[in-house]
């Protein structure tokens, strides 16, 4: 193995390692939520793409709009997100977000960020210059990466 691949194989398993020193954190919100896998996935097309119309959102999904409308029903009837008529269709319904679906998304999203602050505090300065250098080659190479899959 190359000293990259090594290194990279390294970086890996450091990564695999702190994913499992947080993923045995309870209070997590997404634990205590009691969203099926599908239900998240809606919830985080909507904080993604805002209110959409059932359709479009079926198409996102990769469903049909009979197996939609259950989902939805049940994200209505937990209040995390409503039903809208469009303004320009009255036959088209649209699906958004409340205010409720918006904070659990925004806290399941934001979870680590206590533990992660935690962490970093317990770092040097000279540390945490190193780990900001790295993240900010790690945002580069992911922006270069996204870049390259559009053309």
């Amino acid at each position: 193995m190359s000293g990259n691949e090594q290194l990279i194989a390294d970086i890996m398993g450091t990564q695999q390692r702190l994913q499992q020193l947080f993923a045995y954190d309870r209070s997590d919100p997404l634990f205590s939520s009691h969203l099926t896998l599908s239900q998240f996935k809606i919830l985080m097309l909507l904080a993604r793409h805002g209110n959409v119309s059932g359709g479009e959102l079926a198409g996102l999904l990769g469903i049909g709009l009979a197996a939609l409308s259950g989902m939805v029903d049940r994200l209505v009837q937990q209040d995390l997100v409503a039903r809208t008529e469009d303004l320009h269709d009255r036959r088209v319904r649209r699906i958004g977000l409340t205010r409720k679906g918006g904070e659990l998304i925004g806290s399941i999203m934001n979870a680590g960020e206590a533990k992660m602050r935690a962490l970093l505090s317990r770092l040097s300065a000279a540390e945490l210059d190193l780990v900001a250098q790295a993240s900010l080659l790690m945002v580069k190479a992911a922006e270069e990466e996204a870049g390259s899959g559009e053309a």
